[in-house]
C-alpha cells in the first residue's frame, strides 16, 4: 500500500500480460538524497521486499537496478538535447514538486531532467503501457513528446507511444489529509506496519472537522477514512448505509475508523508475514533484482544501438 496501489496493478493488470519490467530507480533517488546515499541503497531493498510481497513474481517480471543499466544514463543524454529547459519547468508534475519541497530556484539538476530521465527509463524498454497515477500523466505525456522527436528526427518509429494506465484509484491521501500518502512524507502506512502502527495511523485519519458529535452530518467527500473505505472494503452494500447514515448524521467517527482498521488488519497482514520471510533472506532478493537487471541490460543496449543508428550517429 505504502504511497499507492501500483503494486497491485502490476500484479493483477500487467504481470500475467505483458513482458513486464519494474525498475529500483535509485539513480533517481539520489536527485533529492545524494547528501545521504545509505539511504537510497536501504530503499531499493526495501522497495524489492514490497513487489515480492505483494505478489510479483520474478520468472515472470524483472525486477531492474537503474544505476546498473548505463543505457538508461546514455538515453538521457540523448533525449536532453530534444526539449528545453523551459519545457521541463512547465510540466505540471515538476512544477508541483518544486513547490511542495521549497526548492525555489536551488532545484537540482537532477531533478529539473528527470522527465528526460523518466523518458529513457521507459523507452529503453521499449515500453507501451505504464502504470502510473494521475498526477504522473504530465510525465508520460512529454514522454510521448521526446518519443514523437526522436521519431521525426529518424525517420521511423525506432520508439513507441507508450499508454499510461491510470488505475482507478492511484496514490492514497496522507493519512492528515494534506497531501498524498508518501513514504518520504512520513504520512504512510507501510506494507511491513504492525497491528499496532496500523491502529495508530487509522486514528489519527482526518475525517471531517465539522463532525463534531455523533448526531451531526458529516462530509464523505474529503474524509480520508471513507477515501480508504471505498478502495478497500469489498462490501458495498454496508458501505455507501454507512456513508448515507454518516451524512444525514448519528454515526461517529470512531465507528468508520474501527471498521477501516479491521478491514487494513486482515489486508496487511499475509502481506507483512510474506514481506518478514522475505527480509530474512537478502541474498535471495539480491539475486532476484541482479538477474532482472541482466535481462534489462540486454533489452536497453539494444534500443540505445537503435537510437544511435537511427540519429545517424557512429556505432562502434
Amino acid at each position: 500500500m505504502t504511497a499507492d496501489r501500483h503494486s497491485a496493478s502490476y500484479v493483477d493488470l500487467i504481470q500475467d500480460s505483458h513482458e513486464q519490467f519494474l525498475l529500483l530507480a535509485d539513480t533517481q533517488a539520489l536527485t533529492d538524497n545524494a547528501h545521504d546515499p545509505a539511504k537510497v541503497r536501504q530503499g531499493v531493498m526495501e522497495v524489492a521486499l514490497d513487489y515480492l510481497a505483494v505478489g510479483i513474481d520474478p520468472t515472470k517480471t524483472a525486477i531492474c537496478l537503474q544505476s546498473h543499466l548505463p543505457a538508461l544514463a546514455e538515453l538521457s543524454m540523448l533525449y536532453l538535447n530534444f526539449v528545453s529547459v523551459a519545457r521541463l519547468e512547465r510540466n505540471p508534475t515538476i512544477k508541483d514538486e518544486i513547490r511542495t519541497r521549497g526548492f525555489g530556484r536551488n532545484i537540482p539538476a537532477g531533478f529539473l531532467c528527470y522527465p528526460a530521465a523518466q523518458a529513457a527509463d521507459i523507452t529503453a524498454f521499449k515500453a507501451t503501457v505504464v502504470p502510473v497515477g494521475d498526477d504522473q500523466a504530465p510525465l508520460i505525456e512529454q514522454t510521448n513528446e521526446i518519443v514523437r522527436r526522436i521519431n521525426t528526427m529518424t525517420g521511423r518509429a525506432i520508439l513507441p507511444i507508450v499508454q499510461a494506465i491510470i488505475p482507478q484509484v492511484g496514490r492514497l491521501p496522507s493519512v492528515d489529509g494534506k497531501t498524498k500518502m508518501s513514504k518520504s512524507g512520513g504520512n504512510a502506512i507501510a506494507l511491513s506496519a504492525s497491528p499496532d502502527e496500523i491502529t495508530a495511523a487509522v486514528r489519527a485519519m482526518f475525517t471531517d472537522p465539522k463532525h463534531l458529535r455523533v448526531e451531526d452530518p458529516g462530509q464523505v467527500e474529503g474524509n480520508v477514512v471513507f477515501t480508504y473505505l471505498e478502495v478497500f472494503d469489498e462490501d458495498r452494500v454496508t458501505l455507501q448505509d454507512l456513508k448515507a447514515q454518516y451524512q444525514r448524521g448519528g454515526l461517529g467517527d470512531s465507528k468508520i475508523k474501527r471498521r477501516l482498521e479491521e478491514i487494513l488488519q486482515v489486508l496487511l497482514r499475509p502481506i507483512r508475514e510474506r514481506r518478514a520471510q522475505l527480509a530474512k533472506d537478502p541474498a535471495y532478493v539480491l539475486d532476484m533484482i541482479r538477474i532482472g537487471t541482466e535481462k534489462a541490460r540486454s533489452r536497453t543496449e539494444a534500443t540505445k544501438r537503435d537510437v544511435i543508428e537511427g540519429l545517424g550517429l557512429f556505432t562502434l
